[in-house]
């Protein structure tokens, strides 16, 4: 059974991408703009084609909800999307603060982010 929260069209999409029992299948978490670095995730958000439900959850939250809406342009932003990329470039620099577990400590930085060491 489709989580019902999804938008009634992107569910038809997914059922034919993921077929039962295959943990094969790559999905795209932001289809259509995938390789480039803007704010369609948000729109997607939005529009209920939030592929993991830790995304969907994020609409719950009023902050958050605010937030996807002004990124997604659903409501009008004054700064859009200078806002998101000032975030961004914020988030990147608390990230890159973060003591990264390396070596015998069991931990690693992927080459690829979609693959494992």
């Amino acid at each position: 059974m489709a989580d019902p929260t999804l938008d009634k069209h992107y569910v038809p999409r997914l059922k034919n991408k993921c077929q039962p029992g295959d943990k094969t299948t790559l999905v795209e978490m932001d289809p259509g703009s995938f390789r480039t670095f803007d704010t369609s995730y948000y729109r997607h958000i939005a529009k209920g084609r939030a592929l993991f439900t830790s995304d969907e959850t994020l609409m719950l939250d009023p902050f958050t909800r605010d937030y996807i809406l002004r990124q997604a342009n659903v409501v009008a932003a004054a700064g859009y999307p200078a806002e998101f990329f000032a975030d961004f470039a914020a988030s990147m620099v608390k990230l890159g603060n973060v003591q990264v577990l390396t070596g015998a400590q069991q931990g690693e930085i992927r080459r690829h982010c979609a693959i494992v060491n």
